[in-house]
């Protein structure tokens, strides 16, 4: 039987570094998607407001694990083999895309009504509006929520195991089945998690303070 050690330990690190990969890659997708979302919610024709609302309420409604499923395994019914790492970057990015779009939709719409007028009193278009009164504003407001989120996304990273994807959460299981020393493996596997998510979490608490402190009282 092997012994849990320095390579195992390394091993489990490493993997780590995938996790963070899989959360940049989702972040990335699902923020460029949620931007979208986003912006059609707040659209002046029904239409698009009703399909991007009924996009966020079906991902909502459905536990990330079935769209990871119905990316993974439901896809090759129809002969599209995804690997494993595109699979679970797919299936978190539409994860993603649902929730920061509400959340940047909020954030959004909390812009105070008079910086429209004050915009619009201006002769700018919508698209200058957005670009130099609204976004920068709505930007930093969602700051506190979105970072809060990202810490979810990481420790939701952990179930694309489940199609053979090697994350930190896999990484133990397999040492563990080699060593079968849990103590040992999962305490580091959540040493790691805490070191990536407690500075996350602290972040954003920190952002939160500012934010109430600089709004007008």
């Amino acid at each position: 039987m092997v012994t849990f050690g320095w390579p195992e330990a390394f091993f489990i690190v490493r993997a780590a570094g995938w996790t963070l990969l899989l959360t940049a890659v989702a972040f990335l997708i699902g923020g460029l998607m949620g931007g979208v979302l986003a912006i059609l919610r707040l659209s002046r024709i029904k239409l698009l407001r009703r399909l991007a609302a009924g996009y966020i309420l079906v991902i909502q409604s459905i536990p990330v694990l079935m769209v990871l499923f119905m990316s993974y395994y439901g896809l090759s019914l129809f002969g599209v083999e995804l690997p494993p790492f595109f699979a679970a970057s797919a299936s978190l990015a539409i994860y993603v895309s649902a929730y920061l779009a509400e959340i940047w939709r909020g954030s959004i719409e909390s812009v105070p009504f008079q910086q429209w007028e004050a915009s619009a009193s201006l002769a700018h278009s919508p698209a200058q509006t957005y670009r130099y009164v609204i976004l920068p504003q709505a930007i930093r407001i969602s700051l506190p929520p979105t970072v809060g989120f990202l810490v979810q996304l990481v420790k939701n990273t952990s179930i694309v195991s489940v199609v053979g994807f090697v994350e930190l959460s896999r990484a133990g299981q397999l040492v563990n089945n080699a060593t079968f020393q849990p103590f040992q493996i999962f305490t580091l596997v959540a040493a790691i998690y805490f070191a990536i998510c407690f500075p996350l979490s602290r972040l954003s608490r920190h952002l939160e303070k500012v934010m109430n402190a600089s709004r007008p009282h």
